[in-house]
């Protein structure tokens, strides 16, 4: 079940003004300010290197620019740091869709040993200086559950949009210019990538297999967000892809052949200038991120 929101948040233009959330973890200010403490908050990593933040960078639209996500004493994983923008709207997380709510996903990387490598009976026990915040906003001794929830709302805060596409479809003609708007038809059209990157949040929330990638290539991966796409290169969910003029590259040559290839890929033929245009459009989904308020 969802529930109403219990106070008001500045959702940007171009998303639903009604936030999904769960009824047994209804957002307030105080959970979305323990949440971001906690999202920030080292000593939830083995060696006390390491938090939620450290590759889920602001700066970057909550992602990296690595190609792989880098955990405790260099660790590499196995797969790109994806962009946790608008998962309020998600209907499934991480790249291969493994979990269902965001309460589920928040305590994964705890307990990944690439990552932070923490049991959460050993989360929790570190979180002694919170007892009093927990207590306050919980009303309750802290725990995986209170932990859980906590993360998931600061995460269920983090929104993007009013970009120049979002404005004009609000009625501001002069907000994208024209080769923007070119690129707009292109993505609605010939190029088809409206077949996944569809909705307010550009995601059709299944997976795919296209071929990208050096590592688990063939695999089928979720469709990631196209918001602030233009912030945080590389791309694809291995990072093997440095620039969105080699991504519409990659998707005009129709992806990389394999025995699972998902039927809507095929070569485009976008000309020189079309693949231009494509890209301002995708550089047009740049606007505002908020969190938290």
């Amino acid at each position: 079940m969802l529930a109403a929101l219990a106070f008001a948040i500045t959702v940007p233009l171009g998303l639903d003004t009604y936030l999904p959330t769960p009824e047994e973890n209804p957002l307030t200010a105080e959970k979305i300010a323990l949440g971001k403490a906690l999202f920030e908050d080292k000593r939830l990593s083995r060696d006390g290197s390491t938090s939620c933040a450290t590759c889920h960078l602001a700066k970057y639209a909550f992602t990296d620019r690595e190609p792989v996500a880098v955990g405790l004493q260099g660790r590499k994983g196995d797969r790109r740091t994806p962009s946790i923008l608008n998962r309020a709207f998600g209907k499934s997380f991480f790249w291969d869709g493994r979990t269902k709510t965001l309460e589920e996903q928040v305590l994964l990387p705890i307990t990944n040993p690439k990552e932070m490598d923490l049991t959460l009976a050993e989360a929790v026990e570190r979180l002694g200086g919170y007892e009093a915040r927990f207590r306050q906003v919980f009303g309750a001794k802290g725990n995986e559950r209170i932990l859980a929830f906590a993360l998931a709302s600061y995460v269920r805060s983090i929104l993007a949009g009013d970009s120049p596409y979002d404005r004009y479809m609000a009625g501001q003609i002069e907000a994208m210019g024209a080769a923007a708007l070119r690129g707009l038809r292109l993505f609605r059209g010939k190029a088809g990538c409206l077949a996944c990157h569809v909705g307010m949040n550009f995601s059709d929330e299944r997976l795919h297999n296209t071929g990208a990638g050096k590592i688990d290539a063939g695999k089928a991966f979720k469709t990631p967000t196209l918001r602030q796409v233009a912030e945080h290169p590389p791309y694809m969910h291995d990072g093997s892809l440095a620039t969105l003029e080699e991504v519409v590259d990659f998707y005009n040559d129709g992806g990389k052949a394999n025995p699972g290839l998902d039927a809507e890929m095929r070569p485009l033929q976008l000309t020189n200038g079309e693949k231009a245009d494509l890209t301002a459009f995708l550089r047009a989904l740049s606007g505002v991120v908020r969190d938290g308020n």
